[in-house]
């Protein structure tokens, strides 16, 4: 029996785009929560995507990121709901 490994599944969440064509977003790897913010020019971001096979964070994923992310700044859970 074969298991897949939970990183195989690799998120991208874009927090902004620039006028200057750049493209800010979240990178993570198994666990949307767990990320890198990075930016590349919008080109160099599509291909990022396609190279790494990435799913874009649903409304859903994103609240529970932004969620944590409260919990980390401030102690407690984020109250947004889905």
């Amino acid at each position: 029996m074969s298991k897949v490994s939970p990183f195989k599944k690799k998120y991208v969440h874009i927090t902004d785009e620039k006028a200057n064509g750049l493209i800010e977003f979240d990178f993570a790897i198994g666990d949307p929560c767990m990320y890198v913010e990075l930016a590349l020019p919008k080109e160099q971001f599509e291909k990022f995507c396609i190279n790494n096979t990435v799913e874009h964070l649903t409304r859903d994923q994103i609240i529970d990121v932004e969620n944590d992310k409260y919990k980390w700044q401030y102690g407690v859970i984020g109250t947004l709901t889905k």
